[in-house]
């Protein structure tokens, strides 16, 4: 590989770095026969042909919402010095519970205030459903989401609003449908200078309440 060539993989893994995470060793067949465990202790009859299968299902539909899905964090220079706020708003929100393993779900509004680099807007996207799938807090998922784009653009300021609905509260206990769940954090500018602050939170608010 010559000198160019090496120059030019580094510059692609700097602007494009790859975003993974530790893969875990998982054990399909032992989560299966947990899950028919788990049913049985609780009196569903799994000798029926419409549930015999559903262990499986179970156990298959958990792997799928904690599977991790690898993306390339794309980026591109700010040839114009674009310094206004860039918003993606309503991104879906799909999650697990750490304390109950049942979903929340909601929307995502993401943004920042570009300083060298930009962000390839289907990265919002990315980033947000990479950050999700996990058993966590809202609270957490919230602030990560904003942690790596703080860790990776270093822009001059990162602010995440998530709301979503938790089936634990709506399903189970308080038992309160529609109940909506708002975090956010906010980093830099966005955090320090009240009208950046303001306009960021007033654009999400707004996203909230249109629909």
């Amino acid at each position: 590989m010559t000198a160019a060539s090496r120059a030019e993989a580094q510059d692609l893994a700097r602007w494009r770095p790859r975003i993974t995470h530790p893969r875990r060793s998982t054990d399909p067949r032992a989560a299966e026969e947990a899950a028919a465990d788990f049913l049985t202790a609780l009196g569903v009859d799994l000798d029926d042909e419409s549930t015999a299968e559903t262990p499986r299902r179970m156990a298959q539909a958990y792997a799928e919402m904690l599977t991790v899905p690898d993306f390339d964090l794309t980026t591109f220079p700010n040839d114009e010095r674009y310094d206004e706020l860039v918003l993606v708003e309503d991104l879906p929100v799909q999650s697990l519970c750490e304390h109950h393993m049942l979903p929340f779900v909601g929307r995502a509004h993401v943004g920042y205030l570009p300083s060298e680099r930009i962000l390839g807007l289907s990265k919002f996207a990315r980033l947000v459903e990479f950050h999700a799938r996990h058993a966590q807090t809202q609270e957490r998922l919230t602030k990560r989401i904003a942690d790596q784009l703080q860790r990776e653009l270093s822009p001059y300021g990162v602010g995440v609003v998530i709301e979503a609905e938790h089936t634990c509260m709506s399903l189970r206990g308080a038992r309160v449908p529609g109940a909506r769940t708002v975090t956010s954090a906010l980093f830099g500018q966005l955090r320090d200078d009240p009208a950046s602050r303001s306009e960021f939170l007033s654009l999400a608010r707004r996203s909230r309440g249109a629909r």
